[in-house]
This record gives C-alpha cells, structure tokens and sequence, in this order.
C-alpha cells in the first residue's frame, strides 16, 4: 500500500475543515508525527488513524477505499500492530489500541474482528491488571466467538488457546495446560499448511517447558528436537535458540552435562546472530557452571 497516499489526503481534508497540524494532533499525536504522516514519511498506526478520521468527519475506512481494497487493509494493520506490540510485552499499549477499536462499529459489530479485542484485552487484564479470573473468562469468551466444531480451527482460535495453555503453566496447573497444549496439537496434526509457522514452534516449546516441570525430561528433549527439526525445514528461524538451550537444561537436569554443552554453545551462536546481548550473558554464565561439572578425560 502506497501510505503517502492517505497522507496527501489527510492533508487535503485537514484543510478543508480548517485544521492546523497542531489542532489534528491535539490529543492523538505531536504536530511533529502529523506532519510526517502528511509527508508519506511513516505511516499512522491504526489506532491514529482511527481517531484522525474522527476528527476529519469520516469513516477510517475511507483512507483504504484510495486505490486498495477497504476495510481489509485496517483490519490486517490493526492485527499486524497488535502482534507486534504482544511479541514485545508491550502490554499497555495493546490496551491503548484496543479501547479505540472497540468503539468502532466495524470491529464491534463482527464476531471475528471482536475476538482479536477481546483476546488482547484478556491478555492486558492478566498481565497488567493481575486478574486471571477476569482475563480467563474474557479469554473463553473470546474463544467461543468462533469456535465451531463443524469447521477447521483457525490460526487465531490455536493462539488463544496457546495462551489458556501458558497462563495454567504460570498458574503451575501443568496438566490444565498439557490438556491445552495438546489440544492445539491436535488441531496441527490435521492441518495441511500454516501461514504463521512459529505457531508449532512455540506450542512444541511450550509443551517441552511443560513437561521439564514434570519431571519428564526425555519427552522434553524429544518435543524440542522435533521443534527444530522444524524450523530447519521450513527455514524458519523463531525459536531456535530458546529450543537448543531447552535440550541442553534438560540433559542438564538429569546430570548428563557433555551432552548438555554442545546445545548451550548452539543456543549461543543463536542468540550473537540474533545480537541479543541479555540472553548471551545469561548463557554464557550457564556454560561456565556446566564446564564446572563436566569430568575432566582420564577422571
């Protein structure tokens, strides 16, 4: 999508009502940003753009119908923006952009546009405001929203109950999240193709997690092995550093430290190509107590 576009006409209309910069970005933006967004220089995050149209006196969706297909295109950014903000704990921000949509009709109005909000704001409600009950609830609400069993569970539906699994393994109800767990990987079994192919990753991952905590080590290792085997082929990356430390925590577990080295120094060429410099010192302190307790040739 060609974002100068819907700056030129966000001008255009700011002008045509009488707006200045400073009056459009009056409790959205700085005038500083307004002007970028004018001069095709970035493009306004959806929820921005929502509250500009607002203040310009049209649907939001008339910046999508310049040249491109309406509506979808703010859905997919709105969805592309709130997955960024999740992968990055951002979790105050998701709020922020949640509140906005939900008093648009064009996401209020619609089962599967609602249950992107809602399982967001769920996510909020367990991580800021620490309240499970709530948040759970939400969750199951916002599951059921199109949960059907005569069809094939989306990839959304397979997150969400990715998350039900990570909040019980928080909550150190293991099997509560073994029994979600393995109910997405149910789903995976029969389905043919992923658009988003971390989904196995993170649910092998989270399973072997899981089962570390149990005691059962063997299953652990086996589920992250599979995990990137993976991702090697599909050439998917996510993950693969997480996964090989994984391997060498349980094999350290169980007192098989030579075993347990070679994983940590692969987690670690992971992470320098990843310039990840928190979790390098992390590993790279959990490989010299490992050498500590490798035996030395000959003892």
């Amino acid at each position: 999508m060609d974002y100068s576009v819907i700056g030129k006409k966000i001008r255009e209309l700011r002008k045509v009502v009488g707006l200045t910069q400073g009056d459009l970005a009056e409790d959205i933006c700085t005038q500083a940003l307004i002007s970028r967004i004018e001069k095709g220089d970035i493009y306004p995050s959806a929820t921005a753009l929502y509250q500009i149209s607002l203040k310009l006196g049209v649907d939001v969706n008339y910046f999508f119908e310049i040249g491109t297909t309406p509506r979808i295109d703010y859905f997919r950014e709105v969805e592309r923006q709130l997955r960024s903000l999740r992968l990055k704990r951002r979790f105050t921000e998701i709020m922020e952009m949640v509140r906005t949509e939900l008093k648009n009709p064009f996401f209020n109005k619609d089962s599967d546009k609602l249950q992107l909000l809602y399982w967001h704001k769920a996510i909020y409600l367990f991580e800021i405001e620490k309240d499970p009950e709530t948040a759970f609830a939400l969750l199951e609400q916002a599951y059921q929203l199109t949960a059907h069993q005569k069809k094939a569970a989306t990839e959304r539906e397979m997150e969400i109950l990715m998350t039900f699994g990570t909040w019980e393994t928080l909550s150190h109800n293991n099997q509560r999240a073994l029994y979600y767990y393995k109910k997405v990987e149910g789903i995976l079994n029969h389905t043919e193709q992923l658009h988003d192919k971390s989904i196995k990753t993170r649910l092998f991952y989270n399973l072997s997690r899981v089962l570390t905590q149990s005691g059962h080590y063997e299953e652990a290792i086996d589920y992250c092995l599979r995990a990137i085997r993976w991702c090697i082929e599909e050439e998917h990356l996510w993950g693969l550093g997480e996964l090989h430390y994984h391997v060498g925590y349980n094999y350290e577990l169980v007192g098989d430290y030579e075993k347990a080295l070679p994983y940590v120094n692969k987690a670690i060429l992971m992470f320098e190509l990843r310039n990840d410099d928190t979790h390098l010192a992390f590993l790279k302190r959990r490989k010299e107590e490992i050498l500590e307790r490798v035996p030395c040739p000959g003892t």
